[in-house]
């Protein structure tokens, strides 16, 4: 089997009409196991955001009752997540091009998903510290907090556990995409790259929808614990699937010789097929990463839009009890119709398609002109809070609509990465766009809690909103005009298609 297939790798001297038109017959043969791999993905990046979001949907009925904090307590914990998980992404792309892909998503999926379940023993640790009662379960950490008199005591405690679970599945969450995202170079070639990655990607809306429907009533019936338990688990589920499912493609027994034919179609360059994609690649240094304008162009379309994804993620159930006055239970429905909005994002990744096939543009112009088109949607939010006082609908479709525009530019603006990085390279450069993704995610994260608190407080006005709806006023506006100044930032840092390869 592995014979036959390096033998396809081999230097032959068809003209490039006969190796499209041989392409074309061994399609029709090919096998679909990489989209079996595709759902791997899918499934992994489902698990990596419903671990992420099951702080966001318990901690204005729970936590807050139980530690005291307010909006900034909140948006510092939210804010410091988002700010380790980008100094890890620095690394953690550089880990996954280390280990490779199989260990690499092991090594990140094992971590996340305990970073995960030990949020839900952090009232445990405040307790412990606080009046030296260890040896208690979750009821009797919540009984002997309510025994100390100091607030603020408990508030920074409590706050100090949290930000250590949110570190550790920082770390592990964030080899999820440099992984995904290299996994996906070696399965797809680079036509269905957006495609297959839009696929994925959606797991992320999936987890969005996922947990309303599943947080809230976990909280509800077993305690705000377990619903980090019983989430956190499914991480360690998947490990055993991707165990067992992956290999690379030259090397699966499920992949056929037609298949890995079509997945290594680029080679097919001018009138011969280059030497093995199977051979080694000459590595990129991680500094010399940073020598290329299209480093700096892709981390700046992930510092300028990530954030907003991540304040819509964060804080979407907070606006709703904050302005709307629901619960997390009530606001589940409006929550389930937001992100089922978002699944509209499939389209992203099949518009470059058309302009690649239909329009005769190369990989990375097609990518373009689909980005610019994607980034007009969230101008919308800005009527989020003037019509939102007809109805909370109006803002929950308008979120959804900027949100499902957000998962179409990410699925492009990683395939960009594809495009012109060496496969080698692809998850170090993944990883150095998420930190800087990151850090604009702190920056909106924690701006977004002290602007709430406080236009909370002072009940400042702006434009015709009073206290926090003036608050959302001004973050929704930010977020309205993130997606247009980071394409055209990045059109300007590379206007035309240049691949680079190893030195």
């Amino acid at each position: 089997m592995s014979t036959d297939k390096t033998s396809l790798l081999h230097t032959t001297g068809a003209p490039v009409s006969s190796a499209n038109s041989a392409m074309k017959n061994a399609v029709a043969a090919a096998g679909k196991y990489r989209w079996t791999i595709c759902a791997l993905l899918f499934f992994s990046t489902t698990i990596n955001y419903l671990d992420r979001q099951v702080l966001s949907w318990i901690w204005k009925d729970y936590l807050v009752p139980e530690f005291h904090w307010t909006d900034s307590d909140y948006g510092t914990i939210t804010s410091l997540f988002s700010i380790f998980y980008a100094v890890s992404m620095l690394f953690a792309g550089r880990i996954v091009d280390w280990l490779d892909t199989r260990r690499g998503f092991i090594w990140a999926i094992g971590l996340w998903s305990i970073g995960a379940c030990i949020h839900a023993f952090c009232g445990i640790a405040t307790s412990g510290v606080l009046t030296g009662n260890w040896a208690t379960g979750f009821a009797g950490a919540k009984e002997s907090i309510q025994t100390v008199g100091n607030i603020s005591t408990v508030v920074s405690t409590s706050v100090m556990f949290f930000v250590i679970a949110r570190l550790v599945l920082a770390i592990g969450e964030a080899g999820n995409f440099p992984a995904a995202i290299k996994t996906t170079a070696e399965f797809f070639p680079k036509k269905d790259r957006a495609f297959s990655t839009s696929i994925w990607n959606a797991g992320a809306t999936v987890g969005a929808l996922a947990a309303p429907v599943t947080i809230p009533y976990i909280a509800k019936a077993w305690g705000w614990e377990m619903a980090f338990i019983f989430i956190g688990a499914f991480g360690f589920i998947w490990m055993g699937f991707w165990i067992f499912m992956y290999k690379k493609p030259h090397l699966h027994p499920k992949v056929n010789k037609a298949e890995l034919e079509y997945i290594q179609q680029d080679i097919v360059t001018h009138d011969q097929v280059s030497e093995p994609v199977i051979a080694a690649e000459k590595k990129m240094s991680f500094a010399s990463c940073f020598r290329y304008k299209q480093t700096w162009a892709f981390a700046f379309g992930k510092f300028m839009t990530d954030g907003v994804w991540w304040f819509f993620l964060f804080w979407t159930p907070a606006y709703l009890k904050d302005i709307y006055k629901m619960d997390s239970t009530q606001s589940s429905i409006p929550i389930l119709v937001l992100y089922a909005i978002t699944l509209l994002s499939v389209i992203g990744g099949w518009l470059p398609t058309y302009f690649v096939e239909k329009k005769g543009m190369n990989p990375y112009e097609g990518r373009m002109r689909a980005m610019l088109i994607f980034a007009f949607f969230p101008l919308l939010t800005l009527l989020a809070q003037p019509l939102g006082s007809y109805s909370y609908w109006v803002p929950v479709v308008i979120i959804g609509i900027a949100g499902a525009a957000h998962q179409s530019w990410s699925a492009n603006i990683f395939s960009t990465v594809g495009d012109m990085f060496p496969k080698t390279a692809i998850a170090t450069v993944t990883g150095i766009g998420g930190m800087a993704g990151g850090v604009g995610s702190f920056l909106i994260n924690k701006g977004s809690g002290m602007l709430f608190t406080y236009s909370g407080e002072t009940q400042m006005r702006l434009m015709g909103f009073q206290g926090k709806e003036a608050g959302y006023f001004i973050i929704f506006s930010i977020c309205a005009v993130a997606y247009l100044i980071g394409w055209f930032v990045m059109k300007s840092l590379v206007p035309v298609y240049k691949p680079i390869t190893a030195e």
